[in-house]
């Protein structure tokens, strides 16, 4: 008879076992928190989707969506101007919330050569009963689900709305912006054309 086998369990320690549950879960958690700091620095830029010319705006512009009354709406009847671009949906409150300064915008760049264009991620009644009500001083096009996915490769890695992008007259992306958008917002922006 070996020596290992007179060798009886040593009885778990229920305090080290709880010590080590929180230890874990302390590690995790701290593991979790450099990740998302690490991607938060990363940015959106940086794990933004590139087109075939290499640009995140690439396939924005090779788009053509629908009006919200059916007609045919080419993206790149927009180019050549500094362009707005607001990912909305009726069901979003902070969305709905920001169109009205979007409209004022519009009305008050359009003799700089500014284009805003609203991206509705949402169904085209439900779009064309909210226009009704409340129309807007620029055009709307409906993006509908792909475009969350065109959202995403513009750097809005969650999907969230409302989302904003701001491209140059040259078509590059130039600024963007996850949430609702301030007259501050608009303000800077105005400046970059």
């Amino acid at each position: 008879m070996s020596e290992s086998s007179n060798l009886e369990p040593v009885p778990a320690n229920p305090r080290r076992r709880t010590a080590l549950l929180y230890g874990g879960a302390a590690v995790a958690a701290g593991l979790a928190g450099v990740g998302a700091a690490w991607w938060r620095s990363a940015g959106p830029s940086a794990a933004a989707p590139r087109g075939a010319d290499g640009t995140p705006a690439a396939a924005f512009w090779a788009m053509t969506l629908e009006s919200p009354d059916g007609a045919p709406m080419a993206m790149q009847r927009f180019a050549g101007k500094p362009l707005l671009l607001n990912f909305w949906a009726t069901w979003c409150p902070p969305c709905v919330e920001e169109l009205p300064l979007l409209s004022q915008f519009q009305d008050a760049q359009r003799s700089r050569g500014w284009q805003v264009v609203g991206l509705a991620v949402d169904q085209p009644s439900a779009v064309r009963n909210w226009l009704a009500r409340s129309p807007l001083s620029f055009p709307v096009a409906m993006a509908g689900l792909a475009g969350t996915d065109l959202s995403k490769q513009l750097g809005n890695l969650t999907g969230g709305l409302p989302f904003s992008v701001v491209l140059g007259a040259d078509g590059a992306l130039v600024h963007r912006k996850a949430g609702q958008l301030t007259a501050e917002d608009l303000a800077l922006w105005a400046q970059l054309a």
